[in-house]
């Protein structure tokens, strides 16, 4: 599963090396969504990473509170 979380790892940072730039700082908690799933990878198995990575992308609304969200 390492193997697995460290290609994901590298995915995301792709992501925000090459797509992130364009989109612009519109992250409305802290970490950024991108940064909060690279530290769920580092820190739980693959499928709980992505959960946890899926709820904070459903939670990243206008209507939901900002701020600091740790995981």
């Amino acid at each position: 599963m390492k193997i697995i979380n460290n290609f994901f790892i590298q995915l995301v940072k792709l992501y925000q090396l090459s797509i992130s730039p364009w989109i612009g700082k519109n992250c409305r908690y802290i970490p950024t969504c991108s940064e909060y799933m690279i530290f769920c990878l580092k820190k739980f198995h693959f499928f709980k990473a992505i959960f946890f990575s899926i709820k904070r992308i459903f939670r990243c609304n206008p209507w939901n509170k900002s701020g600091y969200d740790p995981i």
